[in-house]
């Protein structure tokens, strides 16, 4: 029988033609992702390109909305390979929960949610119903390295 659409994760990556880079190593003396029963903490990544380089600067300075944005989607995109890399299938996710957004913002910038939609929007791409979640979208007058953008997430696991 014939699917009307794409059914798993991975299908519905490859209809949209996204690819998941390897995750990266974090940054300082902590882990990744952290287990608690069926609920999977992701420590905070970045905007970094799968050669390791990152965005950095001042969203609301050097750095547009529209940049952001995309440098948020990146973010969500190494989030899902945080996940792959705890998981191994991305089909094992029951539901995204919560993300927290971070930017790098100047004090009078005031679209962190237009930012932050970014890695949203990609969830909701990739997990459909599933990738709907709450959040925080809050700006920061600093984040590790000067990058534009750092979001963190808790992820929910089917039984």
């Amino acid at each position: 029988m014939k699917k009307d659409g794409p059914q798993s994760v991975a299908e519905r990556l490859a209809a949209l033609g996204i690819e998941i880079p390897p995750a990266q190593p974090p940054i300082a003396n902590f882990a990744a992702y952290k287990q608690e029963g069926n609920i999977l903490y992701l420590s905070g990544q970045g905007p970094s390109e799968k050669d390791g380089s990152q965005h950095y600067g001042k969203v609301g300075g050097d750095v547009s909305v529209e940049d952001a944005y995309s440098h948020a989607r990146l973010t969500g995109l190494n989030l899902l390979a945080v996940l792959q890399e705890a998981l191994g299938d991305l089909d094992r996710v029951k539901h995204v929960i919560k993300i927290l957004g971070m930017v790098n913002a100047t004090p009078d910038f005031t679209q962190h949610p237009s930012v932050i939609n970014g890695c949203s929007d990609l969830f909701i791409e990739v997990f459909g119903e599933a990738g709907v979640h709450a959040r925080s979208a809050v700006g920061f007058g600093s984040l590790p390295n000067n990058i534009t953008v750092e979001i963190e997430a808790i992820v929910a696991l089917k039984d």
